[in-house]
């Protein structure tokens, strides 16, 4: 996630305005802003909400590998972006039976991470991306969605530094579940949990 494309910098990808058509690019700045200028409508680069879940089954991990851009091939866990109207928890279990067929129990919280994620056209949006943790109880993984395979890997193996996870953040995912469930807490990352689930 962290290599940059050739020529798709932030300010050298040009796209649409959506109410004029003018094309625009991202101006320089923390974070970028994107202003059209000539009927001056202003776009907001906001986060994009995630959700996932890291399933254990005993020391190994549900990883998947993409099936499609960006990073095929590339080992990744659970998880995607979260519907309109959608709790985060209820994300996150969506987005696991999508991808793999499995159901699972007691979710437990793990942390938020933020990263970014390329969308070709427009360059790369910031991501917010928060993980739940759950122990695997019965049935067989299936490759679906946007999976080209599924398999129980190694919770050793994917926390080390090289690991071919697909995004920046998710070493830091496994790491905090090495250190949860070695009785470690990361309060950087953990103080903040998701909000309690409201009626509709």
């Amino acid at each position: 996630m962290t290599a940059r494309r050739r020529g798709s910098s932030a300010g050298s990808l040009r796209f649409p305005c959506v109410r004029c058509g003018t094309l625009l690019r991202r101006e320089p700045g923390h974070p970028p802003r994107i202003r059209c200028p000539v009927c001056r409508y202003r776009m907001y680069d906001y986060p994009r909400p995630c959700a996932g879940i890291i399933v254990l089954k005993g020391d190994r991990v549900l990883v998947l590998r993409r099936g499609h851009p960006p990073k095929r091939g590339w080992l990744d866990t659970p998880g995607g972006f979260i519907d309109a109207g959608e709790s985060i928890d209820g994300a996150a279990r969506r987005e696991l039976r999508e991808e793999t067929g499995l159901v699972v129990g007691r979710l437990e919280w793990i942390g938020y991470y933020w990263d970014r994620y390329y969308l070709k056209g427009f360059g790369y949006i910031p991501t917010l991306n928060f993980y739940f943790l759950a122990r695997w109880r019965s049935g067989e993984p299936r490759a679906a969605d946007d999976a080209a395979s599924v398999e129980w890997a190694s919770i050793e193996d994917l926390g080390r530094r090289g690991a071919r996870m697909a995004f920046r953040h998710m070493t830091r995912v496994i790491r905090d579940v090495q250190a949860q469930l070695n009785g470690g807490v990361r309060p950087e990352r953990r103080a903040a949990k998701p909000p309690a689930r409201r009626g509709r």
